[in-house]
């Protein structure tokens, strides 16, 4: 499963945002020039109609991430903009609040411009706008996206325009249905997946060189890696940069052990000895195979168990209604390949197990895939446990685990 995929799957499934225990590091180019965060959204320039989405779409109060980004990107005159944050942390809400809270409404031109990597994500953030944005009755959005055809030269349009940075390159040069030189604000989304996807770089940075002088520049990412500076340094001049560093996966408080086992069969009775001896509220079995994970859910379900399969074979949709419906419990296992070993959090998950271990190409351990696998449990500073099953001659990955994560595994 790509980024881009991954990225759109936790913006479909997060119901409340992440609450991060970091602070927010903030680096600017004059740093005795005084910075400010709130702590309500009542604090900030807001018009009463953005108040009301903003509630509405069930935010109480700021997010970290939102503290401290609100009140620059707000800010006049308009200041540059780097964020980085993980998902979940309320950065889509926040360029949202910016970009409706500097548009002229009563001029029918496109006056923001925000891209992002795919048509999904670009429809979704064009879902949040128009979520917070449901009271500001003269704000239309536009989706510069594939399909979507826009007469050469058409009358009314929308103030905001959201995209693909092709078909945007399309509206700005060659349908003209933008006229870059009235854009005030420009914001690029999911900064680190345009980066590892041909040809999205290149054509947002053109994009962005188009752009007038005093146009407010705002990029956000999830992680910021050497590759993500660079392009930044691209597209952004003289930024305020904000990092809220990402929630480090800890082994401390999950209790591993390991099963060794003869046969698929037998992992399948050791699994129904931990249902027998345990009390459970949910759990995830992790799968190698889609067809080890096929046979293991109709075991399951033949013996009364109501289970959830989660498979790359699905669409991003149909995976998210598969994690929606387990965090609503009304499956209490859900078996998946490692198309989920990231990103979900249940707070019910007491249980993780890997009917098999991960491995690379080379069958050696897949160590950082574990890592995520065992860390779906033990959530929210609760207690969890880890089963391995391992058939004999793979013994030896198990204390290759323990060697790297220079924890022990204890034997059943």
């Amino acid at each position: 499963v790509d980024l881009a995929e991954t990225s759109l799957l936790n913006k479909l499934i997060r119901t409340s945002l992440v609450e991060s225990s970091h602070h927010v590091e903030i680096l600017q180019q004059d740093p005795s020039s005084p910075l400010f965060s709130v702590k309500t959204f009542e604090e900030l320039p807001l018009k009463k109609e953005l108040l009301q989405g903003i509630y509405i779409m069930g935010f109480n109060r700021p997010s970290k991430i939102q503290e401290t980004a609100l009140p620059i990107m707000l800010a006049y005159p308009p200041q540059n903009l780097i964020a980085q944050s993980q998902s979940g942390t309320g950065k889509t809400a926040a360029f949202v609040l910016a970009m409706l809270s500097r548009v002229n409404a009563a001029e029918k031109y496109p006056q923001c411009l925000c891209l992002a990597p795919t048509y999904e994500l670009a429809l979704q953030i064009g879902h949040v706008i128009e979520g917070i944005g449901q009271f500001c009755a003269d704000i239309r959005v536009m989706y510069a996206v594939r399909g979507n055809q826009v007469p050469q030269g058409s009358g009314r349009q929308g103030q905001i325009v959201i995209g693909t940075p092709g078909t945007m390159l399309d509206w700005c040069f060659k349908r003209r249905v933008v006229d870059v030189g009235k854009i005030s604000m420009f914001v690029l989304d999911e900064a680190d997946i345009m980066i590892n996807t041909q040809g999205l770089s290149c054509q947002s940075i053109r994009i962005q060189r188009a752009l007038p002088k005093g146009c407010q520049m705002l990029l956000f990412s999830a992680t910021f890696k050497e590759t993500v500076r660079t392009f930044a340094r691209q597209i952004v001049s003289n930024p305020i940069v904000i990092k809220l560093r990402e929630e480090e996966l800890t082994l401390s408080n999950i209790r591993q052990y390991f099963f060794v086992c003869r046969s698929r069969e037998e992992k399948y009775r050791a699994l129904c000895n931990i249902y027998g001896s345990i009390t459970i509220g949910q759990a995830m079995i992790f799968c190698q195979t889609r067809k080890s994970a096929d046979w293991l859910a109709t075991e399951m379900s033949q013996d009364g168990h109501q289970v959830a399969i989660l498979t790359a074979e699905l669409t991003v949709a149909q995976r998210a209604n598969v994690i929606q419906r387990f965090r609503d419990g009304k499956e209490k296992v859900l078996i998946a390949t490692n198309v989920c070993a990231r990103g979900i959090d249940v707070q019910q998950v007491t249980i993780v197990v890997n009917f098999s271990l991960p491995t690379d190409v080379k069958f050696r351990p897949d160590f950082e895939t574990y890592l995520h696998r065992i860390g779906r449990t033990g959530r929210f500073g609760k207690r969890g446990i880890a089963f391995s099953m391992v058939e004999s001659q793979d013994v030896e990955l198990v204390r290759m685990i323990e060697e790297h994560f220079r924890e022990y595994l204890r034997l059943l």
